[in-house]
């Protein structure tokens, strides 16, 4: 069987993981197998740490939350849990947002969940 050479293909793919550690320190953005050991691991950092960006904009959002029913005299636990007994299904994205920009919209929405109980 012949020898197959795969210079061109395995220098399009050097090139590619090279190009993905450009902002590495030392190495691991000039040599291929420490380059490709960094790619591999910064792809899996990258991807998990996605992941707890959304766990982190919801502990923002229910830290704004909390401190605008605070003001009205309500924990966030209480308001809450008013808002599912009322059967109103605002996410806490949304609800921080009125509480910084729209605190008259908030303050009604806060009512409805003293109501319940």
């Amino acid at each position: 069987m012949t020898r197959v050479k795969s210079s061109v293909a395995a220098h399009r793919r050097h090139k590619k993981v090279l190009k993905l550690t450009k902002g590495q320190m030392g190495a691991r953005h000039s040599r291929y197998r420490v380059a490709h050991e960094a790619m591999l691991k910064s792809l899996s950092y990258s991807y998990g740490h996605r992941r707890d960006r959304q766990g982190n904009f919801r502990r923002l959002w229910i830290i704004r939350i909390n401190a605008a029913t605070r003001e009205h005299g309500l924990s966030y636990s209480r308001f809450i849990y008013g808002l599912d007994k009322a059967g109103v299904d605002i996410d806490r994205k949304m609800l921080a947002d009125m509480a910084v920009r729209d605190p008259a919209t908030f303050s009604k929405i806060v009512a409805i969940a003293v109501e319940q109980q």
